[in-house]
């Protein structure tokens, strides 16, 4: 075990890694998997530092529900968006609602929020349900359940912000962010870049794809702001158009730029970590065929037959116990960075000024104080009774405190409501039991979760 003194304090436990190298090739094979493993081994708070002298970098990363909601939520204003990462992700994705700070990100928040409600967003189910039919209508005996939610749910977020203009953004958009993330990716945990404007391969590949998702995104938005436009979302009008004719007199507009970087976030945030929750959920449901009938008995008796809508969702409690089982398992934002502004002591440790610092939904959500039996697929977990007796932050797939995920209840009304049409039409059994995972901009899949269908009458 090394330790790290912060003079004066108690001494941060870590683990020990490789001589001169520390944990560098153990984050590289799985971030996920070390961080569980230093908690295990460590506790719940720990430093792990990495890489050659003079290129080192370490993180102190906090696993307790109690440790997460203080950096998230009750000490927020000492844990801030300032590391590598966000300014990477800001650089190419632009300072939207996910990656502005401070008084940007007050103000957007205000603008924004109104187009949030939840009457507002329940205006959408109707864009959902049509976009799954459409899906599962073209699906034959087997699915390959990452890429078919991907692209559905990018379909979806594309239709509710662009409306009629979603295909021609969404090829642009399945060409461009994979290119564009992993570019992020690289650079953000890097230890030294290279200038973006130097013309590397990597460079030119990224602003490439960067230059083609922008002028898409200032395209529809230009013609959006000329002419003005309804589609099928509530009230007749599709996201952007709500965004463009967003105002306040504190706040004003959006700029065509600023309009812009919140398209970008939405679409980013929007899309890949719906998708992720989506397909755990089916596949955990096809590897657990019990789970899965009793889901579908909920679905069958409460719609019979019918479209959902968004005044189903609290009518479906079970079908949302499976998605936030699913989401504890495989929460699509595994790993939460921040950069301490301060001195700040959680669970009995100082976490020093300046330090960059984790959350880690993946690990929390695997503590068996809190999850007895962590690694089992139990629905029931998410009763009424069961939730009131953990902590708040012992479960936290959306973030926390100030910087929660504004869009969560459109998340969970897709996603319930997509799962719904799903188990009415199809029974699934799991192909692939197995579905190995790793950290990146999101929980990313490292295989396929294929199942085989069978129609239901």
């Amino acid at each position: 075990m090394t330790t790290h003194t912060v003079t004066g304090k108690r001494e941060i436990p870590g683990p020990a890694g490789v001589p001169l190298l520390g944990s560098l090739f153990d984050l590289k094979k799985s971030t996920i998997d070390t961080l569980l493993r230093a908690q295990r081994e460590h506790g719940d708070v720990v430093r792990i530092w990495g890489g050659p002298p003079g290129l080192r970098a370490e993180v102190h990363a906090v696993f307790s529900a109690e440790g997460a909601q203080r950096v998230l939520a009750t000490e927020s204003a000492n844990f801030r968006k300032d590391n590598r990462f966000y300014q990477e992700l800001r650089e190419s994705f632009g300072n939207g609602l996910l990656t502005a700070q401070d008084e940007d990100y007050l103000r957007q928040r205000r603008l924004v929020q109104p187009l949030f409600t939840r009457r507002r967003v329940d205006g959408y189910a109707a864009a959902v349900t049509q976009e799954t039919a459409r899906m599962t209508d073209a699906w034959g005996e087997d699915v390959e359940l990452i890429g078919e939610m991907t692209r559905f749910t990018l379909r979806a977020v594309a239709r509710i912000l662009f409306g009629a203009d979603v295909d021609a953004a969404v090829d642009v958009v399945d060409r461009s962010f994979p290119v564009i993330g992993d570019y992020v990716l690289r650079r953000g945990y890097a230890p030294v870049n290279l200038p973006r404007h130097w013309p590397t391969p990597d460079n030119r590949r990224a602003a490439a794809a960067t230059a083609e998702l922008y002028a898409v995104c200032d395209r529809i938005i230009a013609e959006r702001r000329a002419a003005g436009a309804g589609t099928d979302g509530d009230p007749g009008q599709d996201l952007l158009t709500l965004l463009a004719e967003a105002e306040s007199a504190e706040d004003g507009t959006f700029d065509a730029t600023e309009l812009r970087d919140q398209v970008l976030i939405f679409l980013l945030a929007g899309h890949e970590t719906t998708a992720t929750s989506l397909a755990f959920a089916l596949h955990l449901l096809a590897r657990h065929p019990e789970e899965q009938e009793r889901a579908r008995e909920e679905v069958r008796r409460v719609l019979g037959g019918r479209t959902p809508t968004a005044a189903d969702l609290d009518a479906l409690p079970y079908l949302t116990q499976v998605l936030k089982e699913a989401m504890r398992l495989y929460p699509a934002a595994p790993v939460i960075g921040r950069r301490a502004v301060a001195d700040t002591e959680i669970d009995g440790y100082v976490i020093p000024a300046g330090a960059d610092v984790l959350v880690a939904p993946w690990v929390t959500h695997r503590n068996p104080l809190y999850w007895p039996d962590p690694e089992r697929f139990d629905p029931s977990r998410f009763t009424p009774e069961e939730e009131k007796g953990r902590p708040r932050y012992a479960w936290f797939p959306f973030g926390g405190g100030p910087r929660a995920c504004i869009g969560q209840h459109f998340s969970m009304l897709e996603s319930v409501l997509t799962l719904a049409m799903v188990l009415d039409a199809y029974e699934l059994t799991a192909v692939d039991t197995e579905v190995p995972v790793n950290a990146e901009i999101t929980l990313r899949p490292e295989g396929p979760a294929r199942c085989r269908l069978r129609k239901l009458g």
